[in-house]
C-alpha cells in the first residue's frame, strides 16, 4: 500500500502552490497600482498564471488517477479526517473554477489573454459589460474562498509537522522515498 503521494503528485503540488502564492496576492494588488504599463503587465501576468495554474490543476488530477493517492493517514481524528478530505476537495474545486470565471470575465470584460506573450486563449464569453462584472466578483469570492481553505490547509499541516509531529506532512514532501 502507497504510503505517499507520488513523486509527480508532489512536485505538482509544490509548483501549483508557488503559482498561488504569487497570485493570491498579485490579484488584490492589481486594483490598487497606478494605470499604465505596470499594472498591464501585472494583468498579463496574472492571467498567464491562472492559465498555468489551471493547466496544472488538470494534470493533478491525471497523475491521481494514473498514480493513486496513498489512504488516509491512520492517526487521523475522524474530525481531521473530515476536514482533511472537504479541504482537498474544495481546492481541487477552486483550482479549476478560479481561473475560469477569471478567463471567462475577462473574456467578457474584453481583454484578449496572452498567455506570457506567447498565444492567446480563445475567448470563454462573448463581450457583455453586465456579464464580465458579476463574472469578476466570482473569481474575487473564489479566489477569497481559496485563501481561506488554503489558511487551514497550511495549518493543519503545520499542526502535523510541527505539533503532532505524525509524518502526515512528509507525504508530500519532494524527493522522500513513495
Amino acid at each position: 500500500m502507497r504510503m505517499q503521494y507520488s513523486e509527480a503528485s508532489k512536485w505538482l503540488h509544490w509548483i501549483t502552490a508557488a503559482c498561488i502564492f504569487f497570485q493570491l496576492p498579485s490579484g488584490v494588488a492589481l486594483d490598487h497600482l497606478p494605470e499604465g504599463v505596470v499594472q498591464n503587465t501585472f494583468y498579463d501576468l496574472h492571467r498567464s498564471f491562472g492559465f498555468v495554474v489551471l493547466c496544472l490543476a488538470a494534470l493533478r488530477v491525471l497523475a491521481r488517477l494514473y498514480y493513486g493517492a496513498p489512504a488516509a493517514y491512520a492517526g487521523l481524528t475522524p474530525f481531521e479526517r473530515a476536514a482533511s478530505v472537504s479541504a482537498h476537495q474544495a481546492l481541487y474545486v477552486l483550482l479549476f473554477a478560479t481561473p475560469l470565471l477569471g478567463w471567462a470575465a475577462t473574456s467578457a470584460y474584453p481583454v484578449t489573454i496572452s498567455v506570457f506573450w506567447l498565444f492567446d486563449l480563445p475567448p470563454l464569453a462573448t463581450p457583455d459589460e453586465s456579464l464580465s462584472k458579476s463574472l469578476f466578483k466570482a473569481h474575487k469570492l473564489a479566489a477569497f474562498a481559496m485563501a481561506g481553505v488554503l489558511v487551514a490547509h497550511i495549518g493543519g499541516a503545520l499542526m502535523h509537522r510541527l505539533i503532532k509531529r505524525d509524518g502526515v506532512m512528509a507525504r508530500m514532501l519532494p524527493g522522500r522515498p513513495g
